[in-house]
């Protein structure tokens, strides 16, 4: 696959008529110093233009991944990104490595990673929005990451190998989980490590969850695996160790209507009358965090 050929057709969708005048706001932007606080909030200060900032700001919604704060204008995400990746922050090590985080979004953990001084950092997401999400960020952080507007299946021809890739709530919208397992144990060198984030169900049994038509509202999820289904599939794709970090259920702390997203959140996706159940009957999202190693 040549990957050039990929990206200049994508960067054609920076073009399109609900996108273009987002990077025209973004062309906009006056050039400031600014200082930088990498905390929970991913924080900016500096000599900005508040109008300009919240404006601009608030024509890239909506925001699903945070919280980011740029002088006066606080970006409340739907989702407080900070309390997964404080989860998993004591999991991990990155000083001097080579990261890549498939289906990035607008890169909030790639900012926060940023503490841990990698050696390179490099973002995919198909998704220009959040591209542009993105780069207004990082306008202001002035950093070195790099957002590449590819998907996993681009993983295993992309120009370099990685030491550890996280791969954050995207295996359920695959419906061949195993050939997505894969593609990111071909993107790793050698002893390298991934770290995956997904939907599970409780059960003893080897088996997953195959909702009808949708999950918690959500139309792309194929497969929610017990952890011992989803050991299976990590093992088949070729990874050598499955360790289990972390579990969590998703709660209205962690995921929450604000406004700066359009349409519905976690509380509409539940049923009214038992938070344990999803409004299909599926049992409520809950969420498992390993860690897989190609030992060879």
């Amino acid at each position: 696959m040549d990957l050039e050929v990929v990206r200049k057709e994508r960067e054609k969708w920076m073009l399109w008529k609900n996108i273009k005048p987002l990077r025209d706001a973004l062309e906009s932007l006056e050039e400031s110093v600014c200082e930088v606080t990498l905390g929970d909030t991913v924080v900016i200060e500096g000599d900005c233009d508040a109008k300009k900032i919240y404006d601009t700001a608030k024509l890239l919604m909506p925001w699903r991944k945070g919280p980011f704060q740029i002088g006066e204008t606080f970006i409340d995400s739907e989702w407080k990104s900070n309390i997964k990746y404080n989860l998993l922050r004591r999991h991990f090590d990155l000083k001097d490595k080579r990261v890549a985080d498939i289906g990035c979004n607008n890169g909030y953990y790639m900012f926060r990673m940023l503490e841990d001084k990698p050696k390179r950092l490099v973002g995919f997401d198909p998704s220009p929005l959040y591209k542009t999400q993105f780069d207004f960020i990082n306008h202001f952080v002035k950093s070195d990451i790099v957002y590449e507007l590819l998907g996993v299946e681009h993983l295993e021809f992309y120009e370099e190998k990685f030491d550890t890739i996280f791969c954050l709530g995207v295996l359920y919208h695959r419906s061949d989980p195993v050939a997505m397992l894969k593609q990111l144990f071909k993107g790793l060198d050698k002893k390298g490590e991934v770290i995956l984030d997904t939907f599970y169900i409780d059960g003893e049994e080897e088996m997953a969850l195959c909702p009808e038509s949708s999950y918690s509202k959500i139309p792309n999820i194929y497969f929610v695996p017990t952890i011992k289904a989803l050991k299976n599939w990590c093992l088949r794709a070729g990874f050598d160790v499955f360790e289990v970090l972390e579990t969590s259920v998703t709660d209205a702390n962690e995921q929450r209507k604000t406004e700066w997203i359009e349409g519905h959140s976690l509380e509409d996706f539940l049923d009214p009358n038992d938070s344990s159940k999803t409004v299909e009957g599926y049992p409520a999202p809950q969420r498992v965090y390993v860690r897989l190693i190609k030992d060879r």
